[in-house]
């Protein structure tokens, strides 16, 4: 390969930066930085790497290697002259320049901030440090989606969760082909994890970057506002997803989806939309992989840590002090991934009862949950990385966890307070009754309508007084009447109640929206009008005559034609009475009709009668008609106002006289007339009694109705708890049953463990009774399945070893084991193993007795001192 000539001083500025590169003729975008990741004994892939990266490729390499505080760093001189790229180590504020590799120098960590380097002195010990994580992480928040991390071949796991932080940022994760590589344990842990984009060998991934760079240009050259991308393609993605896996990511942010998708457009070097959409129908597995891409979170323990500070020292202790003795606090982790914040939730909560110290004992039960199947089963096992030290002190790795491996595993005590399972946010019925939710950078990814519907819900699911904490950037919006923050930069905000009316909360089941082009609301379909119903409606509007529909108090139920001639509102509190309502000339006459038709049933016609009409009369017949038939009308009562022609009035020609007949005449009127005053009046006072029952009656009514009204909010309101309640149930069935898939293989493994060493096992709890024994015990003791329970020194046995209960109890005391070889009855030998039976917390839980048969080998020893005896025997001879 072609040299360069001596590069120059690391604190050189370049006069100009190329234009043009190896991967487009076009203008240069911002500077691609690629972190790689390699073990001091990753020189030969370092070196098959960087011979292979084509002059003029106008990216940067910075290399982390794990190495050696004490000895001077030669890597940049031997790299140098590998690639004709310049090669320096890196030096503190020293900017990234293209066409460059840039090296960490020993007992250093090395961070990135608008591409300038910068040194730092490292705080964890030898042997702790996990310097590539922690320049991958920077790179990630520096660099964004033009962030590229490479794993190379070493030792451990460093560099892991670096590269989750890049495929957060939507950059790009390459890592060798781990039977290319000399150590493999770095490339291996990244694939584990699920966050390499493209696995090759060495020497083919710098041609891999720069394919991918170039489609990404491309992409970002050709790329349009978002509404005026194909929305069609974009469709059909969600619905391959949704057929896929069942989950519907139509409430994601757009431009977020669209982010994820062209990532995986770069990786495949595919330039439309539309033909990853036929690419994602003829591969099933890039379908699964997208969703692992949009699912993709950056979790760690304890993040943003003064906010766990403040929780832990501040908030959990409030918690407490409002929580009866012995109480249960609840917490909700949404969103929760591999479940560290869980984790750290359960941890917080237990250092915080040791600050506060209560007399009474306190717990906490925490539901986390993700839509990530894979996530979730990761965090049951509650197994972690080494390079967790880089965010978890060492005082809570020796207290809280359990050191496995390479790697830790959370202790018994925290990883019981957590209950895992797959849920949807979005789809699924919420947790109720919490104290405390966490759902950290979940938010964000969701459309703004979205997250509108999400804050009023955990409002709904926290008790008065409950916690939220939401992301670094995340806030609570426009609903300052539900949550108030109680420190606005730590994103920790408390429920508060509303002085309001609370509104009626929606259910997830609400939020998926129709499908394009479907109204949410159906339609009433209208009938088809025909000409009988037509010619109907036309004869009742206009030849048909004014009717009042009213029950038996004469309180209107329905009117038919223009009855303004008849009726008028009366004056003060509205009242649709009859009675009130008819004009005068109408009222007196059409209270005694009323009252003659209801009690004769028949039908009553009153004639002649005069309205007054725009300052002159009307003649009006009025029939009153007590309705029988049909059923559903009986008991009402119909009123028909029908016009007459007014008769001329007749003037005599003369002055009249009044004959003594006359006279008498007069006088039955007058009576008459008093008499049906009389009876008028006794009426009227009927009817306002009938009023004022029916008033009462309404109030009743409107009462009753009120009380229902408030029944269905009640049940509405238990049937969204039920519902809550019914998927908390179903959490913990999906916890129960992977514990007890999980205990189920353990069990198996271990039988057939025991079985295939052929060694007879019993295990004795403290009291030195049996709690579990191996086949071919019973060869031994007379044992049998319901002995389990029973003290080891009752049941008889074959082996002549009468001091073995002492010994067993010897080793209890001591913890020191014992070893000794012990005949039967029958001439067999067995070496016998007494040992402390130690659990996962270290706790002694009682002994194990292992029997081991050495017949062959003793038959063999006493055959050998028979012929050494005979030989000796022979010599003296």
């Amino acid at each position: 390969m072609k040299k360069q000539p001596p590069p120059k001083s690391p604190d050189e500025e370049p006069a100009t930066i190329p234009a043009q590169n190896a991967l487009s003729g076009h203008e240069s975008p911002p500077l691609p930085i690629v972190g790689i990741g390699a073990s001091a004994g990753g020189l030969e892939a370092l070196e098959q790497f960087l011979r292979h990266v084509p002059e003029g490729c106008g990216m940067a390499f910075v290399i982390v290697q794990h190495l050696d505080p004490t000895h001077k760093g030669i890597l940049p001189e031997l790299l140098q002259r590998t690639t004709g790229m310049a090669v320096f180590q890196a030096r503190d504020r020293m900017r990234v320049k293209p066409d460059c590799v840039y090296v960490i120098p020993p007992n250093k960590d090395m961070s990135i901030l608008h591409g300038v380097l910068h040194l730092f002195e490292p705080t964890a010990p030898r042997g702790l440090r996990l310097p590539i994580d922690f320049f991958l992480r920077s790179l990630a928040e520096d660099q964004q989606e033009r962030s590229i991390g490479v794993i190379l071949s070493g030792m451990g796991s460093d560099g892991t969760m670096g590269l989750r932080a890049i495929k957060e940022n939507a950059g790009v994760v390459l890592v060798q082909e781990p039977a290319s590589a000399k150590f493999d344990s770095m490339p291996r842990s990244a694939i584990d994890a699920g966050l390499a984009d493209l696995v090759a060998p060495a020497e083919e991934l710098p041609v891999k970057i720069i394919d991918y760079l170039r489609h990404a240009r491309v992409l970002t050259r050709t790329e349009r506002p978002l509404e005026e991308k194909d929305q069609s393609a974009l469709e059909k993605v969600l619905i391959l997803l949704r057929a896929k896996t069942g989950h519907d990511f139509s409430l994601y942010k757009k431009t977020t989806m669209y982010r994820r998708i062209e990532r995986r457009m770069g990786i495949h070097q595919i330039d439309r939309i539309a033909a990853y959409v036929r690419y994602l129908q003829e591969n099933s597995q890039e379908v699964e992989l997208l969703f692992k891409e949009l699912l993709i979170g950056v979790t760690n323990f304890f993040r943003d840590p003064a906010a766990w500070e403040q929780l832990k020292g501040e908030f959990i202790p409030a918690l407490l002090a409002g929580c009866p003795a012995g109480g249960v606090l609840r917490a909700w982790s949404a969103g929760c991934s591999t479940g560290e914040e869980a984790y750290s939730l359960a941890i917080a909560f237990k250092e915080a009862l040791g600050q506060v110290k209560p007399t009474e004992s306190f717990n906490l039960q925490i539901f986390a949950t993700d839509l990530d199947r894979d996530a979730i089963d990761k965090a049951r096992q509650g197994v972690y990385p080494a390079n967790i030290a880089a965010d978890v002190s060492p005082e809570r790795l020796r207290r809280y966890f359990i050191q496995e491996g390479s790697g830790y595993r959370v202790g018994k005590e925290i990883r019981e307070m957590v209950t895992f399972a797959t849920q949807n946010v979005i789809m699924d019925p919420p947790f109720t009754k919490l104290d405390i939710i966490i759902c950290r950078n979940l938010l964000i990814y969701l459309t703004p309508e979205l997250q509108k519907k999400l804050l009023p819900l955990f409002h709904y699911s926290l008790n008065p007084g409950g916690i939220l904490f939401l992301g670094s950037a995340e806030t609570v919006s426009t609903f300052t009447d539900l949550f108030t923050p109680l420190n606005t930069k730590s994103r920790l905000f408390r429920r508060r109640e509303s002085l309001l009316p609370p509104e009626p909360v929606a259910f997830p089941s609400s939020f998926v929206p129709a499908l394009p082009g479907v109204s949410k609301e159906l339609t009433m379909m209208k009938p088809a009008a025909n000409l009988q119903s037509l010619a109907d409606q036309l004869l009742l509007q206009h030849f048909s005559p004014p009717a009042v529909l009213v029950n038996d108090k004469g309180d209107i139920l329905y009117i038919s034609g223009r009855t303004g001639k008849y009726l008028e509102p009366a004056a003060g509190k509205a009242n649709w009475n009859i009675f009130a309502m008819a004009r005068e000339g109408l009222r007196f006459d059409l209270g005694s009709a009323f009252q003659k038709a209801v009690r004769h049933k028949e039908a009553i016609t009153l004639k002649g009668l005069k309205i007054g009409e725009n300052g002159g009369t009307q003649t009006v017949d009025v029939t009153v008609q007590a309705i029988e038939e049909p059923e559903a009308l009986r008991g009402m009562v119909m009123i028909i106002f029908t016009d007459v022609a007014t008769p001329p009035e007749k003037r005599a020609p003369g002055r009249s006289r009044t004959s003594p007949a006359g006279n008498t005449r007069v006088l039955e009127l007058e009576q008459e007339l008093q008499q049906v005053r009389e009876e008028l009046q006794t009426t009227r006072e009927e009817m306002q009694s009938s009023q004022e029952e029916l008033k009462s009656t309404n109030e009743e009514l409107q009462s009753t109705n009120e009380e229902l009204q408030s029944t269905n909010e009640e049940l509405t309101t238990s049937r969204e708890e039920m519902q809550s309640l019914n998927e908390e149930l179903q959490t913990v069935n999906a916890e129960q049953q992977s514990k007890m898939d999980e205990l189920s293989r353990v069990n198996n493994d271990m039988r057939n463990l025991l079985n295939s060493t052929e060694i007879v096992t019993v295990f004795l709890d403290n009291d030195l009774h049996v709690r579990r024994f191996t086949t071919g015990a019973n060869k031994l003791f007379k044992l049998i399945p319901g002995d389990v329970g029973r003290p080891l020194s009752d049941i008889s046995s074959d082996l002549l070893y009468p001091g073995m209960t002492e010994e067993a109890q010897e080793v209890l005391r001591t913890l020191i084991f014992s070893e000794k070889q012990i005949s039967a009855t029958d001439g067999r030998w067995f070496s016998v193993r007494i040992m402390p039976y130690r659990t996962m917390e270290d706790v002694i839980g009682g002994v194990v007795i292992t029997f081991a048969d050495i017949t062959a080998a003793k038959t063999l020893e006493a055959e050998l001192r028979e012929e050494i005896s005979r030989l000796k025997t022979e010599g003296r001879s």
